[in-house]
């Protein structure tokens, strides 16, 4: 319970909101950061391994961060509720660009 309680401060450190309702849950713990979060950490760390095979274009990474922005907007303008599956997803991409 403390290492947990460790990680959503680390979470929160890192900028995340934290939101219950836009989090993943493992057996009633909360992950230290939202979905959204959790995908671009995910696409990070890919990015990180896959930059030694090849090195993606600069307007494919941007192409692949907008993605995430328009589905944030989406949402914040209230136009497409995002899922949380969408959420990490997007996150995903934006990650790896």
């Amino acid at each position: 319970m403390e290492f947990w309680k460790k990680l959503m401060r680390i979470g929160h450190f890192l900028g995340c909101h934290q939101m219950p309702e836009r989090s993943f849950f493992i057996k009633d713990y909360q992950f230290p950061v939202c979905a959204r979060c959790t995908g671009v950490y995910g696409g990070a760390l890919f990015a990180i391994f896959s930059a030694f095979m090849f090195k993606p274009n600069v307007i494919v990474c941007v192409l692949l961060c907008l993605i995430m922005f328009l589905d944030w907007w989406l949402q914040h303008k209230m136009i497409l509720y995002s899922t949380n599956s969408r959420r990490m997803i997007t996150g995903s991409l934006a990650g790896y660009g």
